[in-house]
């Protein structure tokens, strides 16, 4: 990518010869933060022009899934270094989960995490919202007040720990269809993994850790799209790992059942075999499983049964990750990897294109968080949130050139596909030639004001 300024004008970008959503190349002309012109052999007074031959131009991604740690885990991540990743990987918005400290369950702590993404400015910060107070999983939280706040929260979770009790989630999902909410359900039946350590399998007998059985996930899955059903609200189901989860998903679709669900970048990829290391820089919640989940995650991806990619981005201080297994951590980085992975895994496989990429990590995480601004098309008139990705590049990761403060990447040392050039947050750029440029600014919030 190579850019030349004809003028002085702010704001004003042409980019010239994308491959748009990998198709045919054309121009995007970028002006006072929306996609002005669309087409062949555009020009500009006083645009800053970026040369993009060979470079594929995505709406920009959307992260349904995403642990910022801040308030109170600092030590681990924080908006302004998670933001900072999050640009990096070609993201212009993501979901902050709420399992902070204090837990996102008030209204004044997600006003919190959104004033805070805003001030950051790298990417639209959707907070997410506890869907019980303190994740206790004892009693609603303001599910009203948040939605109705500042923050304008429409994604409910408990995630890291599951709604196990059937009545409280009902409830829950009644709840949330006053505003259009939806819950985001992370399926573990508690008493079926106490104490597990990995998947439960042969790997796990072999290394004599206690498993963790798929139908711990498959039955919160099954449970929960019929309560669904039953009060007809939205659920989605964070990271799905088994192939009986997808199946159970996709029973629910045909039969009209309002829910969608994830799966995370290393699930499409890695298994349970990596274990055998040792290295607790595999250890997640859910576990990676077999090389049969991992392929019927893929098909359930591709054929539409999965809705999007949820990062499940989970850094943590180095020291809750260098320890022994069972006293480690569960959780992976994955903001500045997911691109590449899904291209590895999806795209290069020949499972998906371009604009299916486009779909499951932008517009469908949007539709679902109901964040009108973005996952958008690339037409004239749309909020220019655009990325450039050069799907030739080759790079091999190395966590500690990362921007996330999380060196715990399970991805450490190896090369993988694609790169993000450029990454135009609001039309600003906030990521050029693959490097942090600046944050976009938000004009001040008038008070009471709702978020846009």
């Amino acid at each position: 990518m190579t850019q030349t300024s004809t003028g002085t004008a702010t704001g004003t970008y042409l980019i010239r010869g994308a491959a748009i959503l990998g198709g045919d190349a054309e121009d995007l002309l970028i002006r006072d933060g929306v996609i002005a012109e669309r087409g062949t052999g555009l020009t500009a007074d006083g645009a800053t022009v970026i040369e993009a031959a060979g470079l594929v131009a995505l709406p920009g991604m959307v992260d349904i899934h995403t642990h910022l740690r801040e308030p109170g885990r600092e030590d681990a991540e924080t908006v302004e270094t998670g933001t900072r990743a999050a640009a990096l990987g070609g993201y212009t918005a993501v979901h902050a989960m709420a399992n902070s400290n204090p837990v996102a369950d008030t209204a004044g702590v997600v006003e919190q995490v959104h004033s805070l993404g805003r001030a950051s400015g790298w990417v639209d910060v959707r907070p997410v919202g506890a869907v019980t107070v303190g994740l206790a999983g004892e009693q609603l939280a303001e599910l009203g007040a948040m939605a109705d706040s500042r923050a304008q929260v429409r994604v409910f979770s408990d995630d890291g720990i599951c709604v196990h009790d059937p009545v409280l989630m009902r409830r829950a999902l009644e709840y949330v269809k006053a505003f259009d909410g939806v819950v985001a359900q992370h399926a573990q039946e508690p008493r079926l993994t106490a104490g597990a350590q990995m998947n439960e399998g042969t790997v796990s007998a072999v290394l004599g850790l206690a498993g963790w059985p798929a139908v711990a996930e498959e039955s919160i899955i099954a449970r929960d799209v019929l309560l669904a059903q039953h009060v007809g609200s939205r659920l989605h189901v964070c990271h799905v790992s088994t192939a009986g989860s997808v199946e159970i998903v996709r029973w629910a679709k045909e039969r009209g059942i309002n829910v969608t669900a994830e799966v995370t970048p290393h699930h499409l990829l890695l298994t349970d075999e990596l274990v055998r290391s040792y290295d607790p820089v595999y250890k997640v919640n859910p576990p990676l499983r077999t090389d049969a989940d991992v392929q019927a995650l893929r098909a359930g991806l591709a054929d539409g049964t999965i809705d999007v990619v949820g990062t499940d981005h989970a850094p943590h201080p180095s020291e809750h990750k260098e320890c022994e297994w069972a006293q480690a951590a569960m959780g992976m980085t994955g903001l500045e990897t997911a691109l590449s992975v899904v291209q590895e895994t999806m795209i290069e496989t020949g499972l998906m294109t371009w604009a299916d990429f486009a779909r499951v990590t932008s517009t469908v995480p949007a539709a679902i968080g109901r964040v009108a601004d973005q996952g958008r098309p690339l037409e004239a008139g749309e909020p220019a949130n655009v990325i450039l990705v050069d799907p030739a590049a080759r790079w091999t990761v190395d966590p500690h050139k990362m921007a996330t403060m999380g060196r715990n990447s399970p991805f450490a040392g190896k090369e993988l596909p694609g790169a993000v050039v450029a990454t135009f947050f609001k039309g600003h750029p906030t990521v050029l030639d693959g490097k942090l440029n600046t944050p976009y600014r938000h004009e001040a919030e008038p008070a009471g004001a709702g978020s846009n």
